[in-house]
């Protein structure tokens, strides 16, 4: 499909499953894919090996993001702490947003795309779940992976890490007001790709 430039925006707290569908939506539409918090994971982890949160944001590369695992429950932790720094925010706003128009379509799933990073994307999505659901999710991938850690523990995380993102004073994670809610608590993978095609089809040129 060719198309100039298309953006779809998905945002959504922590395990909801925003990136999995951003994931098939790119594949399904043919477009370019950016999962956004790897950006501030890649801080995140930089800043746990000591650097600075601004500086490490600021001298951001490509290579970065291919560091090892990200998506550790530590690293998750540190970039919802570097997320709440304005200055690391403003470095990475020009790399978002030059992707999002990039020829051929895009979409990019975070926590603040629609609101913030791309207010005038053709499409958003608010990708959700309940607390319990996400946590279990979550708990389940660690596991996976090897990871000591508990169900109470990873609940706690969530919460904790939902209160941080949605309460900062710099781009707030909430849904865009013309945003499409997508509740997945109750659906497959199959399902919510199926809602959010059935969303994306109507809007594409």
């Amino acid at each position: 499909m060719a198309v100039a430039s298309f953006t779809i925006a998905i945002d959504g707290p922590a395990a909801a499953g925003k990136g999995t569908i951003s994931n098939a939506v790119a594949a399904h539409f043919g477009f370019a894919h950016l999962d956004t918090g790897l950006l501030y994971r890649a801080v995140g982890r930089r800043t746990l090996e000591g650097a600075d949160p601004v500086s490490a944001a600021q001298t951001l590369t490509a290579e970065d993001l291919d560091q090892g695992d990200l998506r550790t429950a530590e690293i998750a932790q540190a970039a919802s702490k570097v997320a709440v720094i304005p200055e690391v925010r403003a470095a990475l706003v020009d790399f978002q947003r030059a992707f999002a128009r990039r020829a051929g379509g895009a979409v990019l799933d975070g926590r603040d795309i629609g609101t913030v990073i791309c207010p005038r994307a053709e499409v958003k999505l608010f990708v959700t779940a309940s607390a319990e659901v996400r946590a279990e999710r979550r708990f389940l991938e660690l596991d996976a992976k090897g990871h000591e850690v508990t169900r109470s523990q990873v609940l706690a995380d969530v919460r904790e890490r939902d209160a941080r993102d949605a309460e900062r004073s710099t781009a707030p994670m909430k849904p865009a007001e013309d945003a499409v809610i997508l509740d997945t608590s109750d659906l497959s993978i199959d399902a919510a790709l199926a809602r959010a095609i059935e969303v994306i089809e109507p809007v594409l040129p």
